[in-house]
């Protein structure tokens, strides 16, 4: 009699099954690892741009004299987001001069709602609020990567 050595089709397909069950986990486990390093990446660059901002216009008694370009040319810090088409920008708030909006543009619905509640604690709305608020207001109704955050700071 002669043995025959070899696998059987039932046996390459229960690797294969097993194969695609671990490269989904994969594929899901380096999404979420690349979502939260680009909030990650979002966060850092706010602090840096909110620090830079209060420096460079600390000498002015408010920040009316914001200008988008100038800033952040000044403090080294792209105003694209790590969102394809996002964007940060800054401007003044319109009912108080001694304080100013930093909007983060160009979100999808899940970031905007995580950026939404994130504690933002050095922002007026997080201390007025004794920290029971965020301290971002965004609107994150579009399905689409349209979606806006802003955040303000000051005095």
């Amino acid at each position: 009699m002669k043995q025959e050595s070899g696998r059987s089709m039932i046996e390459m397909l229960g690797v294969l099954l097993i194969m695609g069950v671990i490269t989904i986990g994969a594929v899901g486990m380096i999404s979420t690892a690349m979502r939260t390093q680009k909030r990650t990446t979002v966060n850092d660059n706010i602090i840096q741009i909110v620090t830079s901002v209060r420096q460079l216009l600390g000498e002015y008694d408010d920040y009316s004299h914001i200008d988008n370009s100038r800033i952040f040319r000044a403090i080294g810090v792209s105003n694209k987001t790590p969102y394809a088409g996002g964007t940060y920008s800054l401007s003044v708030d319109p009912y108080n001069a001694n304080r100013f909006i930093v909007s983060i543009n160009g979100l999808s619905k899940s970031d905007c709602e995580y950026f939404v509640t994130k504690a933002w604690s050095d922002s007026i709305g997080y201390q007025m609020s004794d920290g029971k608020q965020s301290g971002a207001v965004g609107n994150c109704d579009s399905a689409s990567d349209n979606n806006t955050v802003q955040i303000t700071f000051g005095d």
